[in-house]
């Protein structure tokens, strides 16, 4: 069991990991838009294309996690959700759960919450 929630924490960081990825995309759009980022949609910013989502249909290849983003004025809140289809399912000990990352660039913050075994 503990092997196990090892294992599941250390595919949370493919989340954090890819997160920082979009993080970036997203600031580029927000720096391009007169700092703002009510344009850091899921195309603008690679999901769907670069990164598996925004749907959990897209839960395909080796990604354990599919993304969705809520843009706003100055940020977004991202959503990476466990995927449980394609043989990817965690077992009842470590259960699925999300990453969530909340950023404002007109502050310059970021705040990560969990859900689940991450």
């Amino acid at each position: 069991t503990q092997y196990t929630r090892m294992v599941e924490r250390a595919r949370g960081v493919e989340a954090r990991t890819i997160w920082g990825a979009i993080r970036t995309n997203a600031a580029a759009t927000y720096m391009t838009n007169s700092n703002s980022c009510t344009n850091c949609t899921a195309t603008n910013v690679g999901i769907g294309t670069d990164y598996p989502g925004p749907a959990a249909a897209n839960c395909t290849g080796a990604d354990y996690f599919w993304y969705t983003i809520t843009p706003s004025a100055t940020g977004f809140t991202g959503i990476a959700t466990r995927c449980l289809t394609g043989g990817k399912a965690p077992d009842g000990i470590a259960p699925a759960g999300t990453v969530t990352l909340t950023t404002d660039f007109s502050t310059g913050t970021d705040a990560w919450t969990t859900s689940g075994a991450y």
